[in-house]
């Protein structure tokens, strides 16, 4: 058994992190006050092939699997963009899966290529604020007309929206009532999103303001017969081939946001001297650090493993649930430290730990929260009778 990463692996690492870290903490500073989004950085990612990392070859992707784009995500949320940087791009890997798995040939040239050269921008409209994790209580709801359907809903934390010219819209297409089980009837759309006709409202927030979440209001919508992904009702089943992608993504996110809030910890430590030494020297001070980082790395091969099995076609449910539990606490945990350890100047903007803290905190609650991952162990993994 090698427990390593390859040396394809490590020049994933080193090629996107020259990209990366070509972005500076200055530039990160101003997007998280202006709320601009960080449209050069989307695209020198798109220009150096980044976005297609999972995408099919035949498309003008690289092929590769969740392993590799997790190994991506970690070195993008590392750097000085921290999970603003990774949230620009994050989309592009697991949002589309839907089309890559059950799109038409013509489906897949026409939507998935677009965002592979980093033409389109893409949004995420699942969740509803009256529904939030109970995916199937959504009441968004898509109407047969000729040549298409007429949506209307509301959806919430809708991220990127602002800049996004298209949409993947979850709605109902038989009312829940009406269905033998409770996930049938909801269907999966990837359409454009015309802001004259869709109103998308920015939502203020704590942080990673460089990537805006808004709340979509959708009204008597007009979405195209060829923009339906698959079947008719069998959206919600669509959806969960996304599921475990994704906590892997975002785990892997939140290691490398952890990351690189500890590296600037440790070196601010070294830097910083009290009473004519090196306040690093003090255990006070190294041994919190030195946690941090045993709780990061135990968290990153935890992902890792997920990320084998799924490409491997393998049952991940679990690894990908807890990896993404273990992940976003560990980074949640550093970030805190990372301020601490800088002591006043950690509130400060000046040495950027402050964001990454405000940062860190999203993670423990999207895309799924720390209980509900708890439910899915305790009765999937330990036998448990359902709580809720």
């Amino acid at each position: 058994m090698e427990i390593e990463l390859s040396d394809i692996h490590k020049e994933i690492q080193d090629n996107v992190g020259k990209i990366v870290d070509s972005f500076n903490d200055e530039y990160w500073s101003n997007l998280d006050q202006t709320g601009e989004f960080p449209h050069a950085f989307h695209r020198a990612m798109a220009d150096a092939g980044w976005l297609g990392i999972t995408m099919p070859e035949e498309l003008g992707g690289t092929g590769l699997g969740v392993t590799e784009a997790a190994i991506m995500m970690n070195r993008v949320s590392q750097g000085p963009g921290g999970y603003s940087a990774a949230s620009t791009i994050h989309m592009n890997l697991f949002g589309p899966h839907a089309v890559v798995v059950f799109g038409t040939p013509e489906q897949k040239e026409r939507m998935l290529t677009p965002l592979i050269k980093g033409e389109d921008k893409a949004c995420f409209g699942v969740t509803e604020p009256d529904a939030g994790l109970d995916t199937t209580s959504i009441s968004t709801f898509a109407t047969k007309v000729d040549g298409g359907y007429r949506i209307t809903g509301r959806k919430i934390w809708t991220s990127s929206g602002q800049v996004a010219n298209k949409i993947v819209i979850l709605a109902r297409t038989t009312p829940k009532d009406q269905c033998k089980r409770p996930t049938d009837g909801m269907s999966f759309f990837y359409t454009d999103l015309d802001h004259d006709q869709i109103e998308v409202r920015r939502i203020p927030k704590m942080g990673r303001n460089a990537v805006d979440s808004n709340a979509t209001f959708i009204d008597d919508y007009f979405v195209p017969d060829c923009d339906l992904i698959g079947e008719e009702g069998k959206g919600f089943y669509y959806i969960l081939h996304s599921l475990n992608p994704e906590r892997i993504l975002v785990a892997s996110e939140a290691i490398g946001l952890g990351q690189g809030a500890l590296k600037r910890a440790a070196q601010y430590a070294v830097d910083r001297k009290v009473f004519g030494r090196q306040i690093g020297m003090n255990q006070g001070i190294q041994h919190p650090l030195a946690e941090n980082w045993m709780y990061l790395e135990s968290a990153f091969w935890t992902v890792m493993r997920s990320a084998y099995l799924y490409d491997a076609g393998k049952p991940c449910g679990a690894e990908a649930n807890a990896g993404k539990f273990l992940g976003a606490r560990a980074a949640f945990e550093a970030c805190t430290r990372a301020v601490m350890t800088h002591g006043g100047m950690g509130y400060s903007r000046e040495y950027q730990v402050e964001r990454l803290f405000r940062e860190s905190i999203l993670l423990r609650i999207a895309p799924v929260t720390e209980q509900m991952i708890c439910n899915f162990i305790a009765e999937k993994v330990l036998d448990l009778p359902k709580s809720y």
